[in-house]
């Protein structure tokens, strides 16, 4: 895989106007726009830099493999006045870290401890079957504030919920969604038929997004009620999912994998159904209309109200096609048979794009200001591409940035 040889960590914060960069030297915050670098702190090898917004509250974990390093100490840090918070240590590596202005939530292997971010006290410890790959995602909203993960036991539809799981039941594609206000379960998800591989909660915490090993169809679901919203095919190739995204306003969802690809797919608003959709024979599978009814120009929330005034199906039809071509399920699935139009699901992408550095791990988020798709890659860059929202398509590169290169000198910070 494509890493640079300094870069142990990198990601966004909670509304991807900043990224948080951990180093073999230290650490340091960028900011997306305008980009640069307002932060640098030479203070050891960081595995984990969590920033909580765009505050100077930062969760720091050490390197497995630096010396004078412990993945199992988390430090919480206030950089504008240059103080420690507090240290915990734990019994075994810290392996994420998840915030939001009221929740901090550290995932281990085997375990998830819960705090109050207010006075660092723990609320909660979840047991979790082995997740070495930290499957886990917290609401950014502290309201709506959810945490899903993997679920460690059978859905309760096999009627054995209470019961310490198997190793077969443990690898169900089964997501558990769990109130970190009331510290109880508010749902499990039955998501995938293989194990799940990630997950993602938009910034309402309504929304989550969940892939599974295969990594070929991604589904949203709503939060904490659990009903598929969408569908959306990333590809026919198994691929592995390096991060899913939606954006602050909860109409697209990007999508990065190992194909060194990133997919983004639009989602309609989320509104309640009208009458005359939910009696339309489509109604089965969740109505394809309703999933792409925003493929159109610009504004895909003035296309569904155009949608649900035209009276006529003529005119419907006439104005889907503009885009027949592009997505023939929009066009004519709400007047197929269900069992047809199960044949055409899941939906396509909206618009992609491919990384430049081939074999690199990504993760990718979306402007909130701009139709930008925004990628961090392992090797070390920031890619910035537009999507064209009227005829979607492949993004065009329109800046590339590094996020660790050799003028960087911690010593002097």
């Amino acid at each position: 895989m494509a890493t640079h040889s300094n870069m142990l960590f990198a990601n966004f914060n909670q509304d991807f106007t900043c990224i948080s960069v951990g180093t073999r030297k230290g650490y340091s915050i960028t900011n997306v726009d305008p980009f640069g670098k307002v932060y640098t702190m030479a203070d050891g090898a960081r595995g984990i830099v969590e920033m909580l917004f765009c505050t100077s509250l930062i969760a720091l974990v050490g390197a497995a493999d630096q010396p004078q390093s412990s993945p199992r100490k988390l430090q919480i840090v206030n950089t504008k006045r240059q103080s420690m918070i507090c240290e915990l240590l734990f019994p075994s590596s810290i392996l994420s870290v998840k915030l939001n202005r009221k929740t901090l939530v550290i995932v281990l292997e085997n375990e998830i401890y819960i705090y109050d971010i207010s006075n660092m006290r723990l609320l909660h410890v979840i047991e979790t079957t082995p997740n070495p790959d930290a499957i886990a995602a917290l609401s950014p909203s502290a309201d709506n504030s959810y945490l899903a993960y993997p679920s460690p036991v059978p859905s309760p539809s096999s009627g054995s919920s209470g019961q310490t799981p198997s190793a077969s039941t443990s690898q169900a594609g089964d997501v558990l969604l769990f109130s970190t206000r009331t510290l109880t379960v508010a749902n499990v998800i039955q998501a995938h038929k293989a194990p799940i591989s990630f997950i993602a909660i938009n910034s309402t915490g309504t929304l989550l997004a969940t892939s599974s090993d295969k990594g070929t169809v991604i589904r949203v679901w709503s939060i904490p009620g659990a009903e598929k919203l969408y569908q959306f095919r990333r590809g026919t190739r198994e691929a592995k999912i390096y991060s899913m995204n939606f954006n602050v306003m909860s109409t697209l969802l990007a999508v990065s994998s190992a194909h060194d690809t990133v997919h983004i797919f639009k989602l309609g608003p989320q509104k309640a159904k009208p009458a005359s959709e939910v009696q339309s024979p489509a109604s089965e599978t969740g109505s394809l209309e309703s999933r792409d009814g925003g493929l159109e120009a610009g504004g895909y929330e003035a296309f569904i109200d155009k949608k649900k005034n035209g009276s006529s199906v003529s005119s419907s039809l006439r104005r889907r096609s503009l885009h027949l071509t592009k997505n023939i399920t929009s066009s004519v699935g709400g007047y197929l048979p269900s069992a047809i139009t199960e044949v055409w699901e899941p939906s396509r992408d909206f618009a992609f794009l491919r990384i430049p550095t081939s074999g690199s791990r990504c993760v990718v988020a979306l402007s909130g200001t701009m139709p930008q798709v925004m990628v961090i890659s392992s090797d070390g860059f920031f890619y910035l591409y537009n999507i064209d929202l009227e005829n979607g398509g492949e993004c065009s590169l329109l800046k590339q940035y590094s996020l660790v290169d050799s003028s960087d000198d911690f010593g002097n910070d």
